[in-house]
């Protein structure tokens, strides 16, 4: 008897354990992997605010001169997710967000109001990063027009990773009407590596998974270094986190948002449909006037 009771213990326990497991979101389901790629940019509840923390550096890459250093950077991203059905293509989902990248001097760290740039010679005004939005342009979807949602990153043991990238080309918007003719097209290339663990990634009570993320880039000099048609690049190599919550960000960051950006304490509406902004949009509205740059005179002698 003892043992017919063990028996049916452990078929008992094996049925829960088999079952538990086909319980878990499947890399193999279009609709779970639709969940899971919520799950990594955001959360599977509309609405919910995620946001992401880096930091790293900045350097340039110039023929026939050794690399430099040229800033420290701290970059975060508070993003939230809303869901959408279509009558073809099944879930699926949009993700709106803003982000902000400062400016820090690579030695003393100090958030940079100027930058004395050392081919020019000239002191230039320092514009941070201030993208508001950053969002998804459609939705996507688990069987999509271009077909079943994929999961295209590797499993090894306990631990995922994707690697992302995207390579830029089109019209700078500082360029002229004849860039095709004389040059002046946009390159650049983003490069992301996200990781995290399979059980949490895959388990489908939790609605979001803990990520760390390594972010690489590599584009023409930012316009308000002022490098007046110098061949080269500038390259970031940072790394980051998905926070818990948006109050664990460093001080260097939250300080600048409450200073200047307080929107970027939120993610933007959900039905936000504004065009995307980019470091060379944003430039340029500032340069002609319809927005104003933060004005950080005085706040030298204000921190003294």
């Amino acid at each position: 008897m003892t043992r017919l009771v063990s028996v049916a213990a452990l078929s008992a326990l094996l049925a829960a354990s088999v079952a538990a497991e086909q319980a878990r979101l499947s890399f193999d389901d279009p609709d779970d992997v639709i969940t899971m790629a919520r799950k990594v940019g955001c959360s599977t509840v509309d609405g919910e605010p995620i946001t992401y923390y880096w930091h790293g550096h900045a350097y340039s890459r110039i023929r026939g001169e050794p690399d430099r250093r040229l800033f420290r950077v701290e970059g975060m991203n508070v993003r939230t997710c809303v869901t959408h059905e279509h009558p073809d293509h099944g879930t699926g989902y949009r993700q709106v967000s803003r982000e902000i990248m400062l400016y820090l001097d690579p030695e003393s760290l100090e958030v940079l109001s100027t930058w004395d740039n050392p081919w020019t010679g000239e002191t230039v005004q320092v514009l941070h990063v201030a993208n508001d939005p950053v969002n998804m342009r459609s939705p996507r979807f688990a069987h999509g027009p271009d077909g079943p949602a994929r999961f295209t990153g590797h499993v090894e043991g306990n631990t995922f990773w994707q690697n992302i990238t995207f390579p830029l080309w089109y019209s700078n918007p500082l360029g002229g009407d004849y860039q095709a003719e004389v040059g002046g097209t946009y390159q650049a290339t983003e490069m992301f590596n996200f990781f995290g663990r399979v059980d949490d990634l895959t388990d489908p009570e939790t609605t979001t998974a803990d990520v760390q993320v390594g972010w690489a880039r590599m584009s023409d000099w930012l316009p308000w270094m002022r490098m007046h048609g110098r061949q080269g690049l500038i390259y970031f190599h940072a790394a980051g986190t998905k926070l818990a919550h948006w109050d664990d960000l460093p001080e260097v960051l939250k300080d600048e948002i409450d200073r200047h950006y307080p929107e970027y304490r939120e993610a933007p509406p959900l039905d936000d449909d504004r065009a995307n902004v980019t470091s060379w949009t944003y430039f340029k509205d500032i340069a002609e006037g319809r927005i104003e740059a933060p004005d950080r005179a005085g706040e030298r002698d204000e921190d003294d």
